[in-house]
């Protein structure tokens, strides 16, 4: 192929790009909705433009209606949610702090590893893959461990498992430790309530591929009043000048100071998935994801397929499948793929060969996917795919 300006010395252009269309039912990124792509479509606007700066604000005043609080300070991080993770350790965190974790599937232990990078000591709780953590059992590791702790960190919603935490109870562990209270709702933000200002969340990441249906590359975060006063008054700078919130909130507040070139066309996206999520309305979105999910999971016991997590801990959007013992995992999700056009996830961790995971979030969350993806499932089981 010789394009434009070929030079013997380059390499021939490859082919314009042409994806398929999958139906994607897996832990993420999820489908995005025809008016949220057409968004990315129009016309790139430069990051301090006046018309730019006003949709960062309407983006925060979403954001804040997501995540059920009144936080100043609440802004999208260019980055994955694990950005979004990384943002809120680094800056409330300096080297010799004490974060106190519950790891009881792979994003737990992805925030004690992240903490400790920054320099401070993690403290594990671990509990059962598959079950919702206890409070009770952090205050036995916390006396075990004795002293106080800046971090009290857990997962709201655990990818990795498809166990939603409940969050009653946590507020009151973090006073008594001296800590600010820490939450992980990456898979949880526009699928099931998040009520960050109702639990006493002090700060929350997540991310824009999951139930925002928005393509991956932003991580939602909120900081509380208290944890942005931890933030001013660090001993030291923040050690990432990127993830720097002190930096980032002048560009999104009052100043507009220049920081780095936001993803404005994603930004855009964005915008549009926030708007579909609070134009449908918070609460009926939790209920579509309530009932749909509950859909698959009872046809799938109907199939007589085992599930991970017990019905009280489920998440909606997101079911972790136990692979029948006489079933080889990676040949179903292949057969899922090729003969169906359906992406659903294998499993992480201890979970990694023995378990399928299956999303409903967001826009893919349809009854219409779930009679699809059993009926994947179905015909998988009855092919020569077993081990």
């Amino acid at each position: 192929m010789r394009g434009p300006g070929y030079d013997a010395g380059m390499p021939a252009l490859p082919p314009s790009l042409d994806p398929p269309r999958r139906v994607l039912l897996g832990p993420g990124p999820s489908e995005v909705p025809a008016s949220v792509l057409q968004a990315m479509a129009r016309p790139t606007l430069g990051h301090l433009d006046p018309r730019f700066l006003a949709l960062m604000d309407e983006i925060r005043e979403m954001l804040r209606g997501l995540f059920g609080t009144a936080n100043g300070w609440t802004l999208p991080m260019s980055g994955t949610g694990s950005a979004g993770m990384e943002t809120v350790l680094v800056n409330l965190l300096e080297p010799g702090d004490r974060v106190l974790v519950g790891v009881n599937g792979v994003f737990g232990g992805r925030i004690a590893e992240a903490a400790r990078r920054v320099g401070a000591e993690a403290v594990e709780v671990a509990g059962e893959w598959g079950r919702a953590l206890d409070p009770d059992d952090f205050r036995r590791a916390a006396r075990a461990a004795g002293g106080s702790f800046r971090l009290l960190a857990l997962v709201h919603a655990e990818t990795s498992t498809g166990v939603l935490q409940p969050m009653e109870g946590w507020r009151e562990l973090a006073d008594e430790l001296g800590a600010l209270l820490v939450a992980d709702v990456v898979t949880a933000l526009g699928g099931t309530p998040v009520r960050l200002d109702e639990w006493g969340v002090d700060a929350a990441f997540a991310g824009s591929q999951k139930c925002l249906s928005c393509p991956p590359g932003l991580a939602p975060v909120s900081l509380s009043p208290r944890a942005v006063e931890r933030l001013q008054t660090r001993r030291e700078p923040v050690r990432s000048w990127y993830l720097d919130l002190n930096l980032i909130a002048r560009y999104w507040g009052g100043e507009r100071a220049y920081h780095h070139t936001a993803p404005v066309n994603l930004l855009y996206a964005l915008h549009e998935a926030c708007r579909l999520a609070l134009a449908e309305g918070l609460e009926q979105r939790a209920a579509r994801h309530r009932r749909l999910g509950a859909e698959l999971q009872a046809g799938l016991e109907g199939m007589g397929l085992e599930l991970r997590v017990p019905a009280g801990e489920r998440l909606p959007q997101l079911t972790a499948v136990a692979v029948p013992d006489d079933v080889a995992d990676a040949p179903v999700r292949r057969f899922l793929l090729e003969e169906f056009g359906v992406e659903i996830g294998g499993g992480l961790g201890p979970m990694a060969g023995n378990t399928w995971r299956i999303g409903l979030m967001g826009a893919g969350c349809t009854r219409a996917n779930v009679a699809l993806v059993q009926a994947g499932l179905r015909a998988a089981l009855a092919a020569p795919v077993r081990a």
